[in-house]
């Protein structure tokens, strides 16, 4: 690595024929289960957290909003404040975690006082304002600092009793998410409205999951209405988290485009997290897919183009387009226009950094077409985005000459991913 710009190039060599690997617990089941612990009436362990730069940004602000935090090996034990948090004067930095930035938009409402919550510029320039809206139905002070629908946000806590609110979760699902999470905490409980979309269903279903399993009883008409009763309590206990979906996807595509079977383990198609079905598209795309009790495998095969859409799986978007890179046949991908809102604008990300490699894209509103054929070597700008810098190094597994700029910023989501990384090699 070069002292101006940090750098890895990635090693084109044998990948071993059968590898299983194991990735760290999920990103989004992490953000949730500590918060729901948080909100809970004692102590709870959490197993197998991730612990990484956004989770640990949730950490952190649970911390300086009065929960009493003990960390462990492999664990965490989460002191519950019996839903309600202390005041906290000082501005909340979540850098650039928008999943912590939105469910924190929610809990503050459980505060005392008011609490500011800002970020890096770039979090700066991400959407709030349709949750801002949200909690000023029910009476709460939301506003944006500049008045653009970003943070830094302020939102007053101790001010919302419940009632009946409606929510736009076209952008994102974060937003439903945070209403439902500090729904149960208020006296008369909530009644959400979704009135477009959402996006990102199974993200929904995993908060939904993680509350049932904290206690917390809930209606819902599908994915559009919600009645949560309040004066609920979330309940103490043991959790675990589950392996991540989106990290699985990597190594996956790793498979896809070497040829070679990876298994990852301790992650099953039953699981919630709606990132696990890119193996099945993988399969779609020629390679084979076993589902085992204890994890899931890929074989790389003849890789054919498909027409999929990714609304629902929008974090390996930026995976499916590599292994896309290398397949016959032009691959649609479709509904997926809020991946313009992430860490990056990704959509335009990945366009940019396929044709470096010489493959032709097609961005559209909603979609991306990616044109297979024989990508060569390039120097991979990641855009301070985890999910760019962890797809293209999977190119360089088959291409050489791929150089991965600002290769740390894995740390926000995947910390050891390139320790993890390595394994695949012969």
């Amino acid at each position: 690595m070069g002292n101006e710009k940090q750098m890895i190039a990635i090693q084109t060599k044998s990948v071993q024929a059968d590898v299983t690997l194991q990735v760290p617990g999920s990103k989004s089941f992490t953000h949730r289960t500590l918060i729901a612990a948080a909100l809970s009436n004692g102590v709870c362990r959490v197993r197998n957290p991730l612990r990484s730069q956004d989770t640990l940004l949730t950490l952190r602000a649970l911390g300086k909003m009065g929960i009493d935090i003990d960390e462990g090996e492999g664990q965490i034990h989460i002191h519950g404040g019996k839903g309600r948090f202390r005041a906290f004067d000082q501005a909340i930095d979540f850098h650039n975690s928008g999943t912590s930035m939105r469910l924190f938009g929610g809990l503050a409402v459980l505060g005392d006082g008011p609490y500011t919550l800002t970020g890096s510029p770039r979090m700066c320039q991400r959407p709030m304002q349709p949750l801002l809206d949200s909690l000023t139905r029910l009476g709460v002070q939301a506003r944006s600092q500049n008045d653009n629908g970003c943070p830094p946000v302020t939102i007053e806590g101790g001010q919302c009793k419940g009632g009946h609110t409606a929510i736009d979760c076209s952008v994102s699902s974060q937003y439903l998410s945070a209403l439902l999470l500090m729904a149960p905490c208020l006296e008369r409980g909530l009644t959400i409205e979704v009135t477009h979309g959402p996006v990102s269903k199974p993200y929904i279903d995993m908060t939904i999951d993680i509350m049932k399993a904290f206690g917390i009883e809930l209606q819902q008409e599908g994915h559009t209405r919600f009645h949560v009763p309040g004066g609920q309590t979330y309940q103490a206990g043991d959790y675990a988290v589950e392996s991540d979906g989106s990290n699985a996807g990597y190594f996956w595509a790793a498979a896809a485009i070497t040829g070679s079977r990876v298994k990852v383990k301790d992650i099953t198609a039953a699981s919630r997290q709606g990132d696990v079905g890119l193996a099945d598209i993988l399969g779609q795309m020629g390679c084979s897919v076993e589902h085992e009790m204890d994890g899931i495998a890929v074989r790389g095969g003849e890789l054919s183009a498909v027409s999929v859409d990714m609304g629902h799986m929008p974090d390996v978007v930026p995976t499916l387009a590599v292994v896309a890179a290398f397949a016959q046949g032009t691959t649609r991908i479709s509904n997926v226009a809020h991946l313009r809102a992430k860490e990056c604008d990704r959509l335009a990300a990945v366009s940019q950094e396929l044709a470096k490699m010489g493959i032709q894209t097609r961005t559209f509103e909603n979609d991306l077409e990616i044109v297979g054929g024989q990508p060569k070597g390039a120097e991979i700008e990641t855009y301070d985005d985890h999910r760019i810098a962890m797809s293209f190094a999977v190119a360089g597994l088959k291409v050489p000459g791929v150089k991965i700029t600002d290769p740390d910023c894995v740390a926000k989501s995947f910390p050891n991913f390139w320790d993890v990384f390595e394994r695949l090699y012969g």
